[in-house]
């Protein structure tokens, strides 16, 4: 996928304002709009110019998008770094993937389901007799340790939250909340906390604001759900054998039975030994059988003992 210069497609410099913006924006749909434009490729060049508004016309998706396309060129091959939006703090106009899948892959990629589309807003109602409305919901990702779905935890959160100044240029302003993580929380869930959203207008409650929870890559454990995959590695002995083997979990050992003749890339489901919750997901083990190293003579006559005596052929057709 190629990365796509939206200030380029406006033709406006990267500190342009908002104003700036809008003005290019009109400049150009004027050009090529597709029903006033004699230029061949108006409708294309429509496109791009539409999709480039819609992100740099709006604060939030702006600042997102200058922060993960910087340093980039126009047509450099790009991929969006792992939860690169994580700790932005979006307000709850996002694209659905099938409203974003109207744009370019580029735009895909970043913003389709971005912002739980269609959720929270405001919710008019009259009290007192006075017009009120309810505050905006907004939407974060938060990057969590799988450790704090077996122990829960109370996390500092740092949100950015981006927004106009007085001059039209996009900033971004800094809070910290602290955040109760529940035991077994998993990949996805929303953590609610009420009336952290958008402040509600003439009295009226604040909105909430909606964690979406995801995981840091950790170098052992893989969460699908609530259940938890593992490689387990074993020695060419326990697999012939068959043997019992420890296995280090966030929050005990456990021992596990792995049956003679296992080969690697079996697996074993251990139930109810995954992230914790009603019910609890299960723990699934791939098998790894590693060989020990012939880099001693003792090895190295180990070896060719088995060699001489097993008269193993693992390319023989039987094995097929």
């Amino acid at each position: 996928m190629q990365f796509k210069d939206y200030y380029q497609i406006l033709g406006v410099k990267r500190e342009a304002t908002a104003e700036d913006i809008k003005k290019a924006f009109r400049k150009l749909a004027r050009k090529y709009h597709p029903d006033v434009s004699k230029e061949k490729d108006a409708e294309q060049r429509m496109q791009e110019i539409n999709e480039a508004y819609t992100v740099l016309s709006d604060p939030e998706r702006r600042a997102a998008y200058d922060q993960v396309g910087s340093g980039y060129q126009p047509g450099q091959d790009f991929r969006p770094p792992p939860d690169w939006d994580a700790g932005f703090e979006f307000s709850t106009h996002g694209f659905s993937p099938g409203e974003a899948a109207g744009f370019s892959d580029f735009f895909s990629q970043l913003f389709g389901g971005m912002g739980p589309h269609g959720m929270g807003g405001f919710r008019a109602h009259r009290g007192a007799g006075a017009y009120q409305a309810r505050g905006e919901d907004h939407h974060a990702k938060v990057v969590l340790d799988i450790e704090d779905a077996f122990h829960g935890a109370t996390r500092q959160i740092s949100l950015r939250v981006p927004k106009l100044d007085a001059q039209g240029h996009v900033t971004l302003e800094n809070r910290t909340l602290n955040v109760k993580i529940p035991v077994g929380v998993r990949e996805g869930q929303v953590i609610r906390l009420a009336g952290q959203g958008a402040p509600g207008f003439n009295g009226a409650p604040a909105g909430d604001l909606m964690l979406e929870v995801h995981f840091r890559p950790h170098d052992r454990l893989r969460a699908e759900g609530r259940d938890l995959h593992l490689e387990l590695p074993i020695a060419p002995w326990e697999a012939a054998l068959g043997a019992v083997v420890g296995v280090d979990l966030p929050d005990s050992q456990l021992k596990v039975r792995v049956p003679a003749g296992a080969q690697s890339g079996g697996s074993l489901r251990v139930r109810g030994k995954g992230i914790p919750g009603n019910p609890p997901g299960d723990l699934i083990l791939t098998l790894q059988v590693v060989l020990p190293p012939a880099d001693t003579p003792k090895a190295r006559e180990l070896y060719a003992t088995m060699a001489r005596e097993l008269g193993f052929d693992p390319r023989h057709p039987s094995r097929s």
